[in-house]
């Protein structure tokens, strides 16, 4: 009959919350102090919990306080349901307060273009759909829209993840190489991909595949010369920052040239990089939206001829 056990409708979003930050702080004046409740409250709720789940959660004693085995177990299982729908409640709020109907959040390993958010703005503007921009780790480009933090990213290609597809490529850049003004090799016009066989490239730290590192920074040279990679970065600003100090160089597309004017560093193209360079709009296969194709669409109209939206990995 209903009403003879506890149902999940009589649990009060309070009481999880509740129990969720007591396993944090196991301390029931701190938790009160946290959720800005008294501290009687705080046992009334967990006490209330308890009675629903119909077993003890917390032991209290007068000088600690624990999660039981119960309690424990609860608690792992509940806390990623609670976070997951906190999550899309703060969402659901910042899209109300930006007067969006939806939001996509895209994640960057780099800077954010102006042939970029051209299509960000024609997104809300045709589809009524906003853009949160998220920093990435250089060198983890994709962890986070594996994990569902972001629903894309903009990243170097390539992508070999199975579960990853690129909804659209960006045309192909040359590389060059970023080296101190003062360098040895700073006064030529352009140095041969075998040259970098002298210079101690810098490296992105994260924890992207191997394929994908050797691909950003290439460990030989096409004859086989090993290049040296002695220091990793996570940003381009540290790259360049290292660079410019004389002891480092870093590969980077002609882009983060035209973005940075900087004295101290010179650029020079590299001879066996040209077109090696590509960024892609990249998500998880089994979350395509309309909003993401929606994108992808935007960016072909907005790029050029030699831009391939919709590519399949």
């Amino acid at each position: 009959m209903a009403g003879e056990h506890p149902t999940m409708h009589q649990v009060q979003l309070q009481q999880i919350e509740c129990l969720i930050t007591l396993a944090e702080e196991l301390h029931f004046g701190r938790t009160a102090e946290r959720l800005g409740y008294s501290q009687s409250r705080v046992s009334q709720l967990v006490a209330a919990l308890e009675g629903r789940v119909g077993a003890r959660l917390v032991e209290r004693t007068s000088r600690r306080v624990a999660l039981t085995r119960l309690g424990e177990q609860f608690v792992k299982e509940v806390r990623p349901a609670y976070r997951a729908l906190a999550t899309t409640f703060t969402r659901a709020r910042e899209r109300a307060m930006r007067g969006a109907l939806q939001e996509l959040r895209i994640g960057f390993t780099g800077m954010v273009y102006e042939e970029i958010t051209r299509s960000f703005r024609a997104l809300r503007a045709e589809y009524g759909v906003t853009v949160d921009v998220h920093d990435l780790p250089l060198g983890s480009p994709f962890s986070a829209v594996l994990d569902g933090t972001v629903d894309a990213v903009i990243a170097e290609l390539p992508v070999h993840e199975a579960e990853l597809t690129v909804g659209f490529r960006f045309p192909p850049q040359d590389q060059f190489v970023a080296l101190a003004s003062e360098h040895r090799l700073a006064r030529r016009d352009a140095i041969d991909v075998e040259d970098l066989a002298e210079l101690d490239l810098l490296h992105r730290v994260g924890d992207a595949a191997d394929y994908w590192k050797a691909a950003r920074t290439p460990p030989v040279t096409p004859s086989g010369a090993p290049i040296p990679s002695t220091a990793g970065i996570t940003t381009i600003q540290q790259g360049m920052a290292l660079a410019a100090a004389g002891q480092h160089a870093l590969l980077v597309c002609r882009p983060v040239l035209d973005h940075h004017v900087r004295t101290d560093l010179r650029f020079l193209p590299v001879r066996g990089l040209e077109g090696t360079s590509r960024l892609g709009l990249i998500w998880r296969t089994d979350r395509t939206s309309p909003a993401l194709t929606a994108l992808a669409g935007l960016l072909e109209l907005g790029g050029p001829a030699d831009a391939e939206p919709l590519v399949a990995v």
